[in-house]
């Protein structure tokens, strides 16, 4: 068992010590740290459960079950606070995780990756996919805040409409990125691998199948439960502390959502295994911006917690600025420490203006 397993693992505590919390009514902004922190060990065992199945059924529908289930804590936390009526909360929290992962999490493993070796490369060709695939989400978020603007006397209706057909076109576009990656050029995204070359997804010593299932199932259960007690806490933790919901969205919710993969981007750069750490940052990415996204605009029409694409002009901005850096830094397939200390700056000013803006 590796250091970081054995954190994580230790971590786990913090799921009774967040139902303790809620139970006693204690401080809204202690309940809202435990749970919080209750969060990352479980979105780990959901990762790591969602892998073995995946080694054990093989490629094809590994893959898509690692597509499905790979934001799976940003979807929970985001459903139960659409259903809670937070809509501005989980718009600013899908915009944070975008540029977390663009910024902080690429930033974290290139930095670490680059003072341990001069220099790293990953693979260009996927690197540009995931940029070009980045700019259509950027489109798409730029649209409706470009409708509103260059019209008068717009209806809510109507950007609930372009929403609406939006999302479904980027939930067509993600369906046809699984099948480019897992079928048609799988041999692309695959490392050390050329085309035609089939790679063996099998482990010789696997659990039983059932194992990783069970604690699948139960981690998202449990995960349900810890999110309603975070968002829960979380407006009165907002006022208490002083902070925008805008803050708390962007920046606070996606470090505690995102941290296993902040931690595994890292990781894979440490080992010199950078083709991975990009997949994984871009990767999560481009699943916020084209599955978790267009769901939640369907999933709120559905229960009745309408929430549309359009977002705030001052995140559509952050969100070009953190893609146009990203794209900017990727496009040779090499790192060094420098330009992930670029990212992890730019993530910084970013950070900070949004915690000064009004």
């Amino acid at each position: 068992m590796t250091t970081k397993d054995k954190i994580l693992l230790g971590m786990l505590v913090f799921v009774p010590i967040c139902f303790i919390t809620e139970w006693l009514h204690l401080n809204p902004v202690i309940v809202f740290l435990a749970s919080g922190l209750a969060i990352v060990p479980l979105a780990a065992r959901i990762a790591n459960s969602t892998e073995e199945i995946a080694s054990v059924i093989g490629s094809s529908l590994g893959g898509l079950l690692n597509a499905t289930f790979g934001n799976a804590t940003e979807m929970i936390i985001s459903i139960v606070a659409l259903k809670a009526g937070l809509v501005d909360v989980v718009k600013a929290s899908i915009t944070g995780t975008i540029i977390a992962n663009l910024l902080l999490a690429l930033g974290a493993a290139i930095t670490l990756g680059g003072l341990r070796f001069k220099e790293q490369n990953f693979q260009p060709t996927v690197a540009r996919m995931n940029a070009s695939s980045l700019n259509l989400a950027l489109v798409v978020l730029l649209t409706p805040t470009a409708i509103d603007f260059t019209s008068q006397g717009l209806e809510l209706a109507t950007i609930n409409n372009f929403s609406a057909v939006a999302s479904v076109l980027l939930l067509l576009f993600y369906v046809l990125s699984l099948l480019f990656s897992i079928k048609t050029h799988k041999y692309v995204y695959e490392v050390g691998t050329t085309e035609g070359e089939e790679v063996d997804y099998t482990t010789h010593e696997s659990k039983p199948l059932w194992q990783p299932i069970i604690i699948l199932l139960v981690c998202t259960i449990v995960l349900v439960f810890v999110s309603d007690i975070l968002v829960e806490s979380l407006e009165k933790a907002i006022t208490t502390l002083g902070l925008s919901e805008l803050f708390t969205g962007v920046i606070l919710i996606p470090l505690f959502g995102g941290a296993v993969e902040y931690i595994t981007a890292a990781t894979f750069a440490i080992k010199n295994k950078m083709d991975l750490a990009v997949a994984v940052a871009m990767g999560s990415s481009l699943q916020i911006a084209m599955f978790v996204a267009p769901v939640l605009v369907l999933v709120g029409q559905f229960i009745g917690q309408p929430m549309n694409l359009e977002f705030n002009p001052f995140e559509v901005l952050t969100v070009a600025i953190a893609v146009v850096i990203t794209n900017s830094i990727s496009t040779d397939g090499k790192t060094n420490w420098l330009e992930g200390a670029l990212l992890l700056i730019t993530y910084a000013v970013l950070g900070t203006a949004f915690y000064f803006h009004p």
